[in-house]
């Protein structure tokens, strides 16, 4: 049986309720964005601000007008990426647990009994879905801002990991919600974390 299982998603794919409901139905930890920020936070590093103004942006000049031999001095957002990453080591310690977003993949890749999972779901049905959400913002808007997520999102995931985000090599499980149905994906979800 899994006990860890990671979710990456498209934004709009669904990928936080179709986590919370494998959670709830396998009756594990979920631990999403808030959940991981708060215990960056509490690890005393960082103040609460810093992580909200830096949370997913990819530094714009890495190390540049700083010393390269300034160990101490990270740039803030690759000292944030570490406070999210031990945060997330920490909830995967204790097992049992559905972690959503933040690489988690790549940070505990090599964690036995873990099922990495990536959602995608077609453009069309991740606009209406957002629009759902936002339903006083222009569909143009919305559009816009979900190219903007998942743009941001590729950018990060290359950045601080060096890999791919939604590549097939990186994830053990790759189910498209649009096609699929969000019930059904936490179904096949279920049951790919019982081997």
């Amino acid at each position: 049986m899994k006990n860890i299982i990671t979710i990456s998603r498209q934004f709009g794919a669904g990928g936080s309720t179709i986590g919370q409901a494998v959670a709830e139905r396998l009756g594990y930890y979920y631990c999403d964005k808030d959940m991981i920020v708060r215990t960056a936070i509490e690890s005393g590093n960082l103040s609460p601000e810093e992580i909200r103004y830096y949370d997913e942006k990819v530094p714009k000049e890495f190390g540049f007008g700083q010393s390269l031999f300034d160990f101490y001095n990270k740039p803030l957002d690759e000292r944030l990426f570490n406070a999210q990453r031990e945060a997330i080591r920490k909830v995967a310690e204790k097992g049992n647990c559905v972690i959503v977003g933040r690489n988690a993949n790549i940070i505990l890749k090599e964690y036995d009994k873990s099922l990495h999972v990536f959602i995608s779901a077609s453009e069309r049905f991740r606009l209406k879905r957002m629009m759902g959400k936002m339903p006083d913002v222009p569909e143009a808007k919305v559009l816009e801002r979900l190219h903007s997520v998942d743009k941001a999102r590729k950018k990060y995931c290359k950045y601080y990991t060096h890999t791919e985000f939604g590549n097939a090599e990186f994830y053990d499980l790759s189910v498209k919600s649009s096609t699929l149905g969000i019930d059904n994906c936490v179904n096949i979800i279920c049951n790919a974390a019982k081997f």
